[in-house]
């Protein structure tokens, strides 16, 4: 049991002092449906947090009237016009050693099956 528990410890330790950290996320459709594959979360933390607001962030756009006119469609059951006016997404370039620390399966994409 000690082995665990020190693995445990250090991981916690890791988890404790790092400026970033993912999570795989479950992904919906349009009516909020589940979707059969996950997606990563990026988290931030410390210095981190403190870049993103000062230096990585180009630029903040209010989308509430797209996201209003987005849900009209799906209430009206236009989920393809609704679908048409999500922004593109685009798997992320990934290097060689970035899916196996994440555990993908996938060299160059971030996804993961559910």
């Amino acid at each position: 049991m000690c082995c665990v528990t020190t693995v445990r410890a250090a991981w916690e330790r890791q988890l404790r002092q790092a400026p970033t950290r993912v999570q795989w996320a479950p992904e919906r459709d349009v009516r909020l449906n589940p979707l059969p594959y996950r997606s990563l979360q990026p988290g931030l933390a410390g210095e981190a947090v403190r870049r993103y607001a000062d230096e990585w962030i180009a630029g903040v756009e209010d989308v509430t009237p797209l996201a209003a006119e987005i849900h009209g469609l799906v209430r009206e059951g236009e989920l393809d016009r609704a679908t048409a006016l999500l922004p593109e997404e685009r798997p992320y370039p990934l290097g060689e050693e970035v899916p196996a620390r994440l555990r993908s399966r996938s060299a160059g994409r971030i996804t993961q099956e559910a």
